[in-house]
């Protein structure tokens, strides 16, 4: 009885000692005087989340209800303690100027057991460097150009595609049809294959692609416990792919690294550049090692690479058209644009044209603004650091920072008239008077985004193709204004975005 009592009286202690520990914890911002919510014991601020409100939601609001108390205020980042950004000049530091004390996003990876989860977005410290030096040369506009006819070739069967649904029923749900353009051109750049999604929606590529954006390994508990204890997680070998995602996207490249190996095929696309990478035993990390890709990084690198171009382009791509038909003088605009540009290029949509729409590119800056598909920027602090002339907000080593650029691009400090879209807000004289880190859609810094270039690229190539021909109206079942998916970590519409859409002569 005596034994049985100890461990008794031992455990309820262990169990008192870690809830004081806990709850410690989550006085943390408390303590120290800086603004901050009152957390959920397990979900920190982030409760509601995917059910009465979006990631989005989050930020923006914490963002209205925080501004111009201090340079940041605290956050919990699920059980952790975190940064909210506040003040773009901090902003600044952290992403440029200070960036080698905030390399790390963060994100919870474990390459070991969960491959895919090996990629560049979330490898952190000298693996994303080496990482980073290795593909940096895969996104180059020599590069980009190499690409381009590849896309321009599946732009011309998408606008077939588009053009018989118009025919059949006027009223389009764009977002699908753009998915679908996205997922053969990631497909065909990426993987080499012809995915056929646009002409079979059904198509396995493109059910997986979607699958790999909402499909989780966890739920909402399992996600926490991942966040909050990323080390403990890596030691109990916990994965965060869903393994039929896993399954799939390693024998997709297996499958096309063996059969180009084995018939000698080059296609210069993004799949070469991985295999090039596989086979040069002359690249060497910082410690002098060979570092050379593994199947299982060559896999990784090209599943970030679908996931965040398929998605990204095409929503961006939906919510400019959905703009564009609220606002007809804006989209006759840039259709006279596109179409004078073509007929000064004998209608062929070349590298060297595509320079030349200028007033494109800022309907799609625009819609990036207001429609920031990743809301925040994710960083995570490798050593202390004391914001400058603010001695009481210190940083602390291992302390994730949140950097919400979506409520950013709707301040109004740095837009007038922020909910309203507005193209000229990107004109030349305006973007020379910003500060670069008042337009974060891409993030800013060594770790901005990598394919920043090719999602420009197959955007611009989408609607300049899709504008040309066809006019975009508002109709019954549109959604305004826009409803978001509280599910989705990124910016997406709850249900489709539906418009009228006539061929134009």
């Amino acid at each position: 009885m005596g034994l049985q009592l100890f461990l008794v009286t031992a455990i309820a202690v262990l169990v008192a000692y870690l809830i004081h520990k806990w709850r410690r914890n989550l006085q943390y911002w408390k303590n120290l005087e800086i603004p901050c919510d009152k957390p959920h014991f397990l979900f920190g601020n982030l409760t509601g989340v995917a059910t009465r409100r979006s990631f989005n939601d989050i930020w923006s609001e914490y963002y209205a209800k925080y501004r111009g108390t201090g340079p940041f205020a605290g956050f919990f980042w699920f059980y952790r303690p975190a940064v909210f950004v506040l003040d773009t000049s901090l902003a600044k530091l952290i992403l440029i100027k200070e960036f080698n004390k905030f390399t790390d996003r963060g994100f919870y990876h474990n390459e070991e057991d969960d491959p895919l989860s090996g990629h560049l977005f979330t490898l952190d410290g000298p693996k994303w460097r080496t990482m980073r030096h290795k593909l940096s040369s895969t996104f180059t506009s020599g590069k980009m150009k190499y690409m381009f006819p590849t896309i321009v070739k599946v732009g011309h069967e998408f606008i077939d595609v588009f053009g018989q649904s118009v025919d059949k029923e006027e009223i389009v749900e764009v977002k699908d049809l753009l998915c679908r353009f996205t997922t053969d051109v990631i497909g065909t750049c990426a993987f080499g294959i012809e995915c056929s999604s646009l002409k079979d929606p059904n198509a396995e590529f493109r059910v997986m692609g979607g699958r790999s954006m909402t499909e989780q390994r966890h739920g909402p508990l399992g996600v926490a416990f991942l966040s909050s204890f990323p080390n403990l997680s890596r030691r109990l070998h916990l994965k965060l792919t869903a393994q039929p995602i896993e399954d799939f996207f390693l024998r997709i490249v297996r499958e096309t690294v063996a059969f180009r190996e084995e018939n000698h095929i080059r296609r210069n696309d993004f799949m070469d550049q991985l295999i090039d990478l596989k086979n040069n035993q002359s690249l060497k990390s910082e410690t002098g090692e060979t570092v050379s890709l593994t199947i299982e990084e060559m896999a990784a690198q090209a599943f970030v690479f679908f996931a965040a171009g398929f998605e990204t382009s095409s929503t961006t791509m939906g919510f400019a058209l959905y703009e564009l038909a609220q606002h007809q003088d804006i989209q006759d605009r840039a259709r006279e644009e596109c179409r004078e540009v073509l007929r000064r290029h004998n209608d062929t949509l070349s590298y060297e044209s595509m320079t030349e729409l200028v007033y494109l590119d800022q309907i799609i800056a625009e819609t990036l603004r207001l429609y920031t598909v990743l809301p925040v920027l994710n960083r995570e602090c490798v050593e202390d650091f004391t914001v400058p002339d603010n001695p009481k907000y210190v940083i602390k080593k291992g302390m994730p920072v949140l950097i919400p650029c979506s409520a950013i691009h709707r301040d109004e400090r740095f837009y007038p008239n922020p909910e309203v879209f507005n193209p000229d807000n990107f004109s030349a004289d305006r973007v020379k008077e910003r500060d670069s880190v008042e337009w974060l859609p891409f993030g800013d810094g060594p770790r901005n985004c990598i394919g920043m270039r090719f999602g420009q690229m197959q955007t611009r190539i989408g609607l300049a193709l899709l504008i040309k021909d066809f006019k975009f109206s508002v109709c019954d079942k549109t959604t305004i204004p826009m409803e978001y998916n509280k599910k989705h970590y990124l910016v997406a519409s709850e249900s489709g975005i539906f418009l009228q859409v006539k061929r134009v002569q």
